[in-house]
């Protein structure tokens, strides 16, 4: 078994998910008194903040690319959960998930629950996979203890609307129909500064600014809101990857549940020995 191709794919998991959790840190400005264009548009997306915080859940269309990886689109398409701990249930392409000597369908079930990911793969021969049909691995092993706790503490997908909140370069680019639905479009780009300034622990802001990549760089985030104050779409790029995020459908969807046990092997202390050896440590 080659286990060298699990961290790949972990890197490719914890990517979308960091792009989508990661500006959650930021907390939104509250703006009652909505009297100048700049409250306005605070005011706009506090709403929608509020509104999607409540919902708990959504379905969810993702696309990452990584400039790591060639900028090859990743799709990842499922249930995201926020209302009561991180939780996914997405499938995404096999082989773009580097998960082929792991998995034959040409489709693969991926699951955070628990602080965990579950992959679904196929049973192997021999090793800590022999007889399973899914692979566990911590969420710590994959993005270090302080990601793993901004994940928890930041799981709704939408929380790029409290980050273009945070921001000081807020533009409200007018109407526009998106996904056949009418929308409005706003635009906001975060830097370190902003991030430092914050609320944020320590522990935070130091992974928040290290997402933003080296050399000062910026997180640019659009997001289109309709008519309920619901998102349509979401679109963030910066730290090297860029990622459309669609909202199919809020609320009532089903809970993400942790395979059975007995069912499951765990790699995490291999991950995480390998993390380790990558970054020095």
């Amino acid at each position: 078994m080659k286990y060298t191709r699990v961290p790949a794919w972990a890197g490719i998991t914890a990517a979308v998910l960091a792009a989508t959790t990661a500006c959650g840190s930021v907390a939104a400005q509250k703006t009652a008194d909505a009297v100048s264009h700049a409250d306005t548009i605070m005011a706009a997306l506090t709403r929608a903040s509020d509104k999607t915080e409540a919902l708990g859940s959504a379905e969810v269309e993702t696309t990452t690319r990584l400039t790591a990886t060639g900028g090859k689109p990743v799709s990842m398409d499922g249930t995201y959960s926020w209302g009561d701990g991180a939780a996914l249930d997405v499938q995404m392409d096999t082989r773009a998930a580097q998960m082929q000597t792991l998995q034959d369908d040409p489709k693969l079930t991926v699951k955070m629950v628990d602080g965990a990911y579950y992959y679904e793969i196929d049973p192997q021969p021999s090793g800590p996979l022999q007889g399973k049909h899914w692979m566990r691995v911590d969420v710590s092993a994959v993005m270090g203890e302080a990601g793993a706790d901004n994940v928890a503490d930041n799981a709704d997908p939408t929380a790029g609307l409290r980050y273009i909140g945070a921001s000081k370069k807020v533009k409200d680019l007018g109407e526009e129909t998106m996904l056949g639905k009418k929308t409005h479009h706003y635009r906001g780009t975060v830097g370190a500064a902003e991030i430092n300034a914050s609320k944020m622990t320590a522990a935070e802001k130091k992974a928040a600014v290290k997402a933003l990549g080296a050399n000062g760089g910026t997180m640019t985030c659009d997001v289109w809101v309709d008519g309920e104050d619901l998102p349509v779409r979401m679109f963030q790029r910066g730290g090297g990857m860029e990622v459309t995020m669609d909202f199919l459908k809020f609320g009532a969807t089903k809970p993400v549940k942790a395979p059975p046990a007995a069912d499951t092997g765990d790699l995490t202390e291999q991950v995480r020995e390998q993390r380790d050896q990558s970054l020095g440590q």
